[in-house]
Protein backbone atom coordinates (compact mmCIF):
# COMPACT_ATOMS: atom_id res chain seq x y z
CA UNK A 1 0.00 0.00 0.00
CA UNK A 2 2.92 2.36 0.71
CA UNK A 3 3.94 2.18 -2.96
CA UNK A 4 0.59 3.73 -3.87
CA UNK A 5 1.64 7.08 -2.43
CA UNK A 6 5.18 7.34 -3.81
CA UNK A 7 6.16 10.32 -5.99
CA UNK A 8 5.75 10.15 -9.78
CA UNK A 9 9.52 10.03 -10.31
CA UNK A 10 9.86 6.91 -8.15
CA UNK A 11 6.87 5.25 -9.80
CA UNK A 12 8.04 6.11 -13.32
CA UNK A 13 11.59 4.87 -12.61
CA UNK A 14 10.27 1.56 -11.27
CA UNK A 15 7.95 1.18 -14.28
CA UNK A 16 10.75 2.12 -16.72
CA UNK A 17 12.85 -0.75 -15.38
CA UNK A 18 10.20 -3.12 -16.78
CA UNK A 19 10.00 -1.30 -20.09
CA UNK A 20 13.41 -1.19 -21.79
CA UNK A 21 12.59 -2.57 -25.24
CA UNK A 22 11.36 -0.10 -27.87
CA UNK A 23 8.82 -2.61 -29.20
CA UNK A 24 7.35 -3.07 -25.74
CA UNK A 25 7.08 0.67 -25.25
CA UNK A 26 5.45 1.02 -28.68
CA UNK A 27 2.82 -1.65 -27.92
CA UNK A 28 1.93 0.23 -24.74
CA UNK A 29 0.86 3.24 -26.82
CA UNK A 30 -1.97 1.08 -28.14
CA UNK A 31 -2.61 -1.35 -25.29
CA UNK A 32 -2.85 1.02 -22.33
CA UNK A 33 -5.24 3.54 -23.90
CA UNK A 34 -7.43 0.63 -25.07
CA UNK A 35 -7.54 -0.77 -21.54
CA UNK A 36 -8.37 2.62 -19.98
CA UNK A 37 -11.06 3.12 -22.62
CA UNK A 38 -12.45 -0.39 -22.05
CA UNK A 39 -12.65 -0.05 -18.27
CA UNK A 40 -14.43 3.27 -18.71
CA UNK A 41 -16.88 1.76 -21.23
CA UNK A 42 -17.77 -1.02 -18.80
CA UNK A 43 -18.05 1.30 -15.76
CA UNK A 44 -20.13 3.87 -17.68
CA UNK A 45 -23.20 1.63 -17.39
CA UNK A 46 -23.00 1.60 -13.58
CA UNK A 47 -25.26 4.61 -13.13
CA UNK A 48 -26.57 6.35 -10.01
CA UNK A 49 -27.45 9.85 -8.85
CA UNK A 50 -25.72 12.17 -6.46
CA UNK A 51 -28.48 14.45 -5.23
CA UNK A 52 -30.24 15.25 -8.48
CA UNK A 53 -27.14 14.89 -10.67
CA UNK A 54 -26.78 11.78 -12.82
CA UNK A 55 -23.46 10.00 -12.28
CA UNK A 56 -21.71 6.82 -13.31
CA UNK A 57 -18.79 4.75 -12.05
CA UNK A 58 -16.57 5.74 -15.01
CA UNK A 59 -16.67 9.38 -13.91
CA UNK A 60 -15.97 8.43 -10.30
CA UNK A 61 -13.01 6.22 -11.28
CA UNK A 62 -11.66 8.98 -13.54
CA UNK A 63 -12.00 11.58 -10.75
CA UNK A 64 -10.30 9.40 -8.13
CA UNK A 65 -7.43 8.48 -10.46
CA UNK A 66 -7.08 12.10 -11.64
CA UNK A 67 -6.70 13.17 -8.03
CA UNK A 68 -4.07 10.46 -7.52
CA UNK A 69 -2.09 11.55 -10.62
CA UNK A 70 -2.25 15.21 -9.57
CA UNK A 71 -0.85 14.41 -6.12
CA UNK A 72 2.22 12.40 -7.21
CA UNK A 73 4.49 15.45 -7.15
CA UNK A 74 4.67 16.28 -10.86
CA UNK A 75 1.73 18.54 -11.63
CA UNK A 76 2.32 18.75 -15.41
CA UNK A 77 2.57 14.98 -15.82
CA UNK A 78 -0.38 14.44 -13.47
CA UNK A 79 -2.57 16.97 -15.29
CA UNK A 80 -1.62 15.59 -18.71
CA UNK A 81 -2.47 12.06 -17.57
CA UNK A 82 -5.78 13.16 -16.04
CA UNK A 83 -6.70 14.97 -19.27
CA UNK A 84 -5.75 12.01 -21.48
CA UNK A 85 -7.76 9.62 -19.30
CA UNK A 86 -10.62 12.13 -19.25
CA UNK A 87 -10.76 12.16 -23.05
CA UNK A 88 -10.76 8.35 -23.12
CA UNK A 89 -13.52 8.30 -20.49
CA UNK A 90 -15.64 10.79 -22.44
CA UNK A 91 -15.27 8.69 -25.59
CA UNK A 92 -16.10 5.58 -23.58
CA UNK A 93 -19.27 7.09 -22.18
CA UNK A 94 -20.46 7.72 -25.72
CA UNK A 95 -19.55 4.16 -26.77
CA UNK A 96 -21.41 2.75 -23.75
CA UNK A 97 -24.72 4.24 -24.88
CA UNK A 98 -25.49 1.59 -27.48
CA UNK A 99 -27.28 -1.69 -27.00
CA UNK A 100 -26.14 -4.11 -24.32
CA UNK A 101 -24.49 -6.24 -27.01
CA UNK A 102 -22.68 -3.23 -28.42
CA UNK A 103 -21.63 -2.02 -24.95
CA UNK A 104 -20.24 -5.42 -23.95
CA UNK A 105 -18.64 -5.99 -27.35
CA UNK A 106 -16.84 -2.66 -27.30
CA UNK A 107 -15.90 -2.86 -23.61
CA UNK A 108 -14.76 -6.47 -23.45
CA UNK A 109 -13.29 -6.41 -26.97
CA UNK A 110 -11.20 -3.32 -26.26
CA UNK A 111 -10.06 -4.78 -22.96
CA UNK A 112 -8.93 -8.06 -24.53
CA UNK A 113 -7.21 -6.39 -27.51
CA UNK A 114 -5.47 -3.93 -25.16
CA UNK A 115 -4.08 -6.76 -23.04
CA UNK A 116 -3.01 -8.70 -26.13
CA UNK A 117 -0.88 -5.69 -27.12
CA UNK A 118 0.51 -5.49 -23.57
CA UNK A 119 1.52 -9.14 -23.51
CA UNK A 120 3.03 -8.99 -27.01
CA UNK A 121 5.15 -6.09 -25.80
CA UNK A 122 6.28 -7.98 -22.75
CA UNK A 123 7.09 -10.99 -24.92
CA UNK A 124 9.57 -8.72 -26.77
CA UNK A 125 10.77 -7.36 -23.44
CA UNK A 126 11.34 -10.84 -22.04
CA UNK A 127 10.02 -9.66 -18.71
CA UNK A 128 6.69 -9.83 -16.91
CA UNK A 129 4.50 -6.71 -16.67
CA UNK A 130 5.24 -4.36 -13.77
CA UNK A 131 1.82 -4.85 -12.17
CA UNK A 132 2.66 -8.51 -11.45
CA UNK A 133 5.10 -7.31 -8.76
CA UNK A 134 3.17 -4.21 -7.72
CA UNK A 135 -0.50 -3.59 -8.56
CA UNK A 136 0.18 0.15 -8.54
CA UNK A 137 1.72 -0.50 -11.97
CA UNK A 138 -1.86 -0.59 -13.29
CA UNK A 139 -2.15 3.11 -12.36
CA UNK A 140 1.37 3.98 -13.44
CA UNK A 141 0.89 2.56 -16.96
CA UNK A 142 -1.27 5.44 -18.23
CA UNK A 143 1.09 7.97 -16.61
CA UNK A 144 4.05 6.26 -18.27
CA UNK A 145 2.43 6.38 -21.73
CA UNK A 146 1.62 10.06 -21.27
CA UNK A 147 5.20 10.63 -20.09
CA UNK A 148 6.48 8.81 -23.19
CA UNK A 149 4.34 11.04 -25.40
CA UNK A 150 5.66 14.11 -23.59
CA UNK A 151 9.26 12.93 -24.13
CA UNK A 152 8.55 12.39 -27.83
CA UNK A 153 7.26 15.96 -28.05
CA UNK A 154 10.41 17.22 -26.32
CA UNK A 155 8.66 18.00 -23.02
CA UNK A 156 9.66 16.60 -19.67
CA UNK A 157 13.36 16.29 -20.50
CA UNK A 158 14.29 16.81 -16.84
CA UNK A 159 11.95 14.02 -15.74
CA UNK A 160 13.48 11.73 -18.38
CA UNK A 161 16.99 12.55 -17.16
CA UNK A 162 16.00 11.83 -13.55
CA UNK A 163 14.45 8.49 -14.55
CA UNK A 164 17.59 7.56 -16.48
CA UNK A 165 19.77 8.46 -13.49
CA UNK A 166 17.88 5.83 -11.52
CA UNK A 167 17.53 3.01 -14.08
CA UNK A 168 20.18 3.79 -16.71
CA UNK A 169 19.69 4.78 -20.35
CA UNK A 170 16.21 4.04 -21.65
CA UNK A 171 14.70 3.78 -25.09
CA UNK A 172 12.43 6.65 -24.13
CA UNK A 173 15.20 8.97 -25.32
CA UNK A 174 15.33 7.04 -28.64
CA UNK A 175 11.58 7.51 -29.01
CA UNK A 176 11.97 11.22 -28.38
CA UNK A 177 14.69 11.49 -31.04
CA UNK A 178 14.23 8.68 -33.60
CA UNK A 179 17.25 7.83 -35.74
Amino acid sequence: MASLFRPALDLMAQYAAYHRDRRNIATHFIGIPLIVFAVSVLFARVEFTVGAAPMNAAIVVWAVTALWYLTRGNLVLGAATAIANGVLTALAMTAAQGSTTSWLGIGVGSFVVGWVFQFIGHYYEGRKPAFVDDLVGLLVGPMFVVGEAMFMLGWGRRLLEEIEQRVGPTHLRDLAHPV
